[in-house]
């Protein structure tokens, strides 16, 4: 199974919000959304012509072209060319591109860090009826749209679930635990069966912990942005979330030493932690680490997340695709889309890489339905939300991971924390005014 980490694209992600920001508010939202809705046509059937060019990222693009086989046989006179970039440079080269008007006609983007790019001076408006936005998961649709129109179609999808040893918590006898209050406990069992740290938590206190703590402040019952687009990060919620958060290693069941990520497979097949609060990928890789087949298969189960007061929320990534206004074959860069985005495709893009669907119905088809521990993330992914589709997202989450950081290490209280981050926030804005 694929490993989608993006540690590079979403770092570079918040240190080029600004550029972002600025296409978001040098263009006129209002005016031009209008445009976009009038000029949002329907493809029709008639085969593709002409060349598409598309760019992606490294990853799960890799197998792409040649799971669109079936795209290239039922449209022979279409070219499509493929560019494939690291990607810890990819955002910053598509961005440069567009700049300079040489950018592709097809991009890839990722629904948690594309909202710089939603914007109708740099994306199309999705044509009417070239996909049904409710066959997608929804909060994965919901994150490339802005102001009711959508500008990127969901490729594939993840989230975070609970990934832990189940022989471990055969010998202590407990089950997942299904609410906060039952995840220390949880966790203390699993050492007390010979763990020596119950949860291996990610210790990288950046983008992907902020990422961790808005996802527990769901939990609580909180929201990042109010209904009118202002940040709602002071709150009881926002709090409680960092205290959450905090008390796995105030217990003594996290360390705030380690794992770090590239860590966190290698303790886990180790016995040096027990439980990872992770996406699906890893489910692919254990085995790989163990250095032994079958062994994820014994050792190995999944769960939702432990619920707070407002239940088991996570987030929704992945990957989307989006044509760009600059595009020269509209038309066939559509069916190309369309195309990626029917069920028999993302069945065949897991079977070559293990991206998971976008598309709902795809998870019936054996290959996927007949993965057990898979099953946690697809119940996951039903009750999931999008981050805010706003320019300074990126860096508002990485400073989520250091008031985390100070919280976990006692330096800081979770409610002052809570006011520093709304302070920052405030201060950078949102980049869509």
């Amino acid at each position: 199974m694929s490993n989608p980490s993006r540690r590079g694209v979403l770092r570079l992600t918040a240190g080029t919000a600004l550029l972002g920001t600025l296409a978001l508010t040098g263009c006129g939202r209002g005016d031009d959304t209008t445009t976009a809705k009038a000029t949002a046509k329907p493809i029709g059937d008639s085969p593709a012509t002409g060349t598409v060019k598309v760019w992606a990222a490294q990853g799960d693009a890799d197998v792409l072209d040649k799971v669109i086989k079936p795209f290239r046989t039922a449209n022979p006179d279409v070219t499509v060319e493929f560019t494939l970039i690291p990607n810890s440079e990819y955002y910053t080269k598509l961005q440069s591109a567009i700049a300079a008007g040489k950018g592709p006609d097809v991009a890839q983007f990722f629904p948690e860090s594309q909202a710089q790019f939603l914007d109708p001076s740099i994306l199309r408006a999705v044509p009417d009826g070239l996909v049904d936005p409710d066959s997608f998961f929804n909060s994965l649709w919901d994150a490339g749209v802005v102001e009711d129109v959508a500008y990127t179609v969901p490729w594939y999808a993840y989230t975070y679930a609970l990934v832990y040893r189940s022989d471990l918590a055969e010998k202590a006898g407990v089950k997942a635990p299904a609410k906060w209050d039952e995840m220390v406990p949880f966790l203390k069992a699993l050492q007390g069966a010979g763990a020596g740290h119950g949860l291996g938590a990610d210790i990288g206190w950046d983008i992907f912990n902020g990422q961790d703590v808005a996802m527990y402040a769901w939990q609580a019952g909180g929201s990042l942005l109010s209904g009118s687009g202002k940040w709602t990060l002071d709150t009881p919620a926002m709090a409680e979330a960092l205290q959450y958060n905090a008390s796995f290693f105030t217990s003594g069941t996290a360390d705030t030493s380690g794992p770090t990520f590239l860590d966190a497979q290698p303790y886990f097949v180790s016995g040096k932690t027990a439980t990872m609060i992770t996406g699906p990928w890893v489910i692919g890789q254990l085995d790989a680490a163990a250095k032994k087949d079958g062994w994820t298969a014994s050792h190995v189960a999944t769960a939702p997340l432990p619920a707070g007061a407002s239940g088991s929320v996570s987030f929704s990534a992945g990957g989307s695709w989006g044509v760009l206004t600059g595009s020269g074959n509209t038309d066939a860069s559509w069916k190309l889309v369309r195309h990626i985005s029917k069920p028999s495709t993302q069945v065949s893009q897991y079977k070559a890489y293990g991206s998971l669907p976008a598309v709902m119905s795809a998870w019936d088809d054996p290959a996927i339905a007949g993965q057990p521990l898979l099953d946690a993330f697809l119940t996951q992914l039903k009750n999931t939300r999008a981050f805010p589709q706003v320019g300074t997202w990126q860096q508002v989450a990485t400073r989520l991971g250091k008031e985390m950081e100070a919280v976990a290490k006692g330096t800081q209280t979770a409610a002052k924390a809570a006011s520093s981050i709304q302070s920052y926030a405030e201060s950078l804005g949102t980049g869509t005014g």
